[in-house]
């Protein structure tokens, strides 16, 4: 548990063969290792009684095709909202109570209020299903890649605009990385929305003043981009950047927040092998206990 607010520490399910191998031996792990939960991207019934088995918590699951559900022809949107709805109806009485989502518009080129209208439709029935079934939904603020930066509910305009508009069932999965990135506050962001926040992923963002100078916002002619990144900033483990997460603990534990803080690995330091992997999670468990 972190020492601030006593918040049970757990990490997502990543792409890497040793973490897709297997969900019963990787639950095994992350318990022998010390962590309390784990999220998962599409799982069974199954899937959740392993994660159980194993002496752990469920912390999120993914929306099935979440980077499609707002799609261009309104009869895949359609579909993909039924599946959904399906999606919680069955797993919520199962035990997920968590289900993760980004906003992520099929055609970045369309305006950000037209993307917005689609995003309230196609989301808004989900977020229902999950409230009458006692689970949330929980949007994550990750923007997309240059250069359009389409997705929505990023910043605090469209976060308070979508919590609004879609209301019950509505959340967020508070990561401080993305508004780092971003040059938003994520301080001041979590003292307005703390409230609506029922996950966290425990991800920092490293900003590298030089290569701002060097560069600018523009990107670089002849540098190559960091991984998980770009030319001015990097994604990293917890504590290995510039989020203050005493503070945000501080914020969480008096919003009354109950839920967990799940390390989200992307760390061009780490990623790449198990044994850099494992590291990471276990330096992030160890640095997330301390604070």
């Amino acid at each position: 548990m972190t020492r601030t607010g006593s918040f049970p520490i757990g990490f997502r399910r990543g792409w890497s063969d040793w973490q897709k191998k297997s969900i019963k031996e990787l639950a095994q792990w992350a318990r022998s290792s010390g962590f309390a939960l784990l999220d998962l991207m599409n799982v069974s019934i199954q899937d959740l009684k392993s994660v159980r088995d194993a002496g752990l918590d469920v912390g999120s699951i993914d929306l099935l095709d979440f980077g499609r559900i707002i799609a261009d022809d309104p009869a895949a949107r359609k579909e993909l909202i039924a599946r959904n709805i399906e999606y919680v109806r069955r797993l919520a009485p199962a035990g997920a109570k968590v289900f993760f989502t980004c906003i992520i518009p099929a055609d970045p080129a369309k305006t950000r209020a037209q993307n917005y209208a689609l995003a309230v439709e196609c989301f808004a029935p989900i977020a229902h299903a999950c409230a009458e079934h006692g689970a949330w939904l929980v949007v994550e603020g990750w923007p997309g890649g240059a250069p359009y930066l389409a997705n929505l509910c990023c910043t605090p305009e469209t976060v308070r605009a979508f919590l609004k508009d879609v209301g019950r069932g509505a959340g967020i999965n508070y990561d401080p990385s993305h508004l780092i990135r971003l040059g938003v506050d994520h301080i001041r962001f979590l003292r307005e929305f703390a409230p609506h926040v029922k996950h966290v992923h425990a991800k920092d963002t490293d900003l590298d003043a030089e290569a701002l100078y060097e560069y600018g916002t523009q990107g670089a002619a002849f540098a190559k981009p960091h991984g998980f990144g770009e030319w001015t900033w990097r994604y990293t483990i917890p504590g290995h950047g510039v989020a203050r997460w005493g503070e945000i603990f501080r914020i969480l534990q008096s919003a009354g927040y109950k839920g967990g803080v799940c390390v989200e690995l992307e760390d061009e330091n780490f990623n790449g092998s198990e044994a850099g992997e494992k590291a990471a999670l276990l330096h992030s468990l160890d640095f997330l206990r301390g604070v």
